[in-house]
């Protein structure tokens, strides 16, 4: 048992901060977090905040990293040199303060092996360090659809041919066996390709991808397994398709309108909005077609959190790296705040608000009884949202993977 002692502690279910702060730690377990010191050894954090470890509800650990080569790794990283650059890329997740995440689905060959699901048994074996993951398997898109892999670097016919277990389904009895395949070897969530994207090389950006009939298939073969679906959308007419189908989540979202927003309000659909790679992405070296998508929906995109948030839109955080570098996930919380959330919203978007998301009653919060998940930071987020890019301090499960003095 151990007490962790900090200048401050913030619950972020209330914003209610109590100073100074202690949390006692038996095992993998908060025991107790009422600012007095139980048993064991105390640890004393200095002058920090702890807070519930965050969690990021749109990563691709096994995309991204030093030595990827943009638009030849797919065909050039074979699958245990993806497993690798995973590796790397969940330490510094973890390391950066985000404890839990969602793997919102592989799109790369990989002979319809699930990485992502491998990756995270490693981790919960304690083999590597890195965050919870929730892991998607391999995302389902028709063929041509934006997370078709050969359709980011516009491939030749018969470059990197896939499979239907490797996510390219086509048809309600295709997407259907996409889905039990994914669920059979380990997906926690299934990621849909619901339209285009800024990145696609054809088509619009909001183009509907899969038919509502096909939707309503995946949704329907998802939900009668316990299993959410998350919706990488960008158009309003697909977007409002997928919440009519029962898709519990939309990534992005960039080109919402006021009237689909209210729907997904009325139906408890949560937002993703992955924003700060609106400002970040690189697009200079993109083809014309691609500069041109982006100058068009970028502007758009950054009115989307505030009006989803005055409908009363659920928000979670997710970063979508490594649009974003893996362990800079701070950027989106500071994107947030500049799209009109305050520190306190911003940060139970980023724990309470995903644990409801992905159904975790064990984390979010600092309570007794749930999963000693902490991260600690200087100063106090509520003041100023840009010290989450210092974290001091990780504890994952009642183990210490990161501790700096100040």
């Amino acid at each position: 048992m151990v007490t962790l002692k900090a200048a401050r502690v913030l619950h972020v279910e209330t914003g209610r901060i109590e100073a100074p702060g202690l949390v006692t730690v038996d095992g993998d377990r908060i025991a107790g977090g009422s600012g007095e010191s139980g048993d064991g050894d105390v640890l004393d954090l200095g002058d920090v905040t702890l807070l519930p470890g965050l969690m990021d509800m749109e990563v691709n650990l096994l995309m991204g990293g030093r030595g990827e080569v943009p638009g030849l790794s797919p065909v050039q990283d074979d699958p245990p040199l993806r497993m690798l650059r995973g590796v790397a890329n969940a330490r510094r997740t973890l390391r950066s303060g985000f404890t839990t995440v969602r793997n919102l689905g592989l799109f790369v060959k990989t002979g319809g092996y699930l990485l992502d699901v491998a990756l995270a048994k490693a981790i919960d074996a304690g083999w590597i360090d890195g965050p919870r993951i929730v892991p998607a398997g391999h995302a389902i898109t028709p063929t041509g659809g934006h997370l078709d892999p050969t359709m980011f670097a516009a491939y030749a016919p018969g470059i990197m041919p896939l499979s239907l277990e490797e996510g390219i389904a086509n048809g309600v009895d295709e997407v259907r066996k996409a889905v039990r395949h994914q669920i059979k070897y380990g997906a926690q969530l299934i990621k849909v390709c619901a339209s285009g994207g800024v990145m696609s090389h054809t088509g619009t950006a909001g183009a509907q991808h899969y038919s509502d009939e096909e939707l309503r298939a995946i949704v329907d073969e998802a939900h009668r397994r316990g299993l959410k679906v998350a919706a990488h959308t960008h158009g309003a007419a697909a977007v409002r398709s997928a919440v009519e189908a029962g898709i519990d989540c939309i990534e992005h979202g960039f080109l919402l309108d006021d009237a689909t927003i209210e729907l997904m309000a009325e139906r408890g659909t949560f937002l993703v909005a992955t924003t700060a790679l609106i400002d970040s992405m690189d697009i200079s070296k993109a083809p014309p077609e691609l500069k041109a998508k982006a100058g068009e929906i970028f502007p758009h995109a950054r009115t989307v959190v505030a009006r989803a948030l005055k409908a009363g839109v659920k928000i979670a955080v997710g970063t979508d790296a490594p649009a974003i570098p893996h362990g800079r996930g701070a950027q989106e919380l500071i994107a947030l705040v500049e799209r009109g959330m305050t520190p306190l919203e911003v940060l139970r978007a980023a724990t309470v608000n995903a644990a409801e998301l992905i159904d975790a009653e064990d984390r979010g919060r600092i309570a007794e009884g749930l999963l000693a998940d902490l991260i600690a930071v200087p100063g106090s987020p509520l003041e100023d949202i840009s010290v989450m890019a210092d974290v001091r301090f990780v504890m994952k499960g009642g183990k210490v993977f990161r501790h700096e003095r100040g």
